[in-house]
């Protein structure tokens, strides 16, 4: 999976609370959801974020409760991959249970900056930033996962297996 996007770079210990506030947990529509990614930290984060585009974040990215409706609400926005130093456990897993491409890589997230270009080449764990013309290594997924994250998530994929598909088949 190759993702290419516009960063949008947030800092250290970006918590659920801030990436969608508590306020709005009444809903479990996506989109809904997606209107109000991220209004506690970057007001107009919503109305300048394009589909494909990328957040780089600092350490403990999605660290908090662990609500499930945070990684929904970044992908509904149309955010196609969050790169980050590291990501709070929980986040982790529920971005990659509902199929929210995410990628560990501390260099990138680093020194990627707001409007910087970013190209991420999941398969590989590859970020190279397009606009300081830098690659850097990040943790690729074991296959196993990879396919999850293919398929759109965890049960998209178990719908795959039990029918007989590959990943993304369906």
């Amino acid at each position: 999976m190759m993702f290419e996007g516009t960063v949008f770079k947030f800092g250290r210990n970006v918590d659920t609370d801030v990436i969608i506030p508590a306020r709005y947990l009444s809903t479990t529509d996506p989109q809904e959801l997606a209107a109000h990614v991220m209004e506690d930290i970057d007001p107009g984060f919503v109305g300048k974020v394009k589909a494909g585009d990328i957040i780089a974040a600092e350490e403990n990215f999605g660290c908090g409760s662990s609500r499930e409706q945070a990684p929904v609400a970044i992908r509904a926005a149309g955010i196609a991959c969050v790169v980050a130093v590291s990501f709070a456990r929980i986040f982790y897993r529920n971005a990659i249970n509902i199929g929210l491409p995410i990628l560990v890589c501390p260099g990138a997230a680093r020194e990627a900056g707001s409007g910087d270009l970013l190209r991420v080449d999941l398969d590989r764990g590859e970020v190279t930033n397009l606009t300081k013309q830098k690659k850097y290594q990040g943790d690729r997924f074991p296959e196993f996962m990879q396919e999850i994250v293919a398929a759109g998530g965890l049960m998209n994929r178990v719908k795959e297996k039990l029918a007989g598909g590959r990943p993304g088949s369906s």
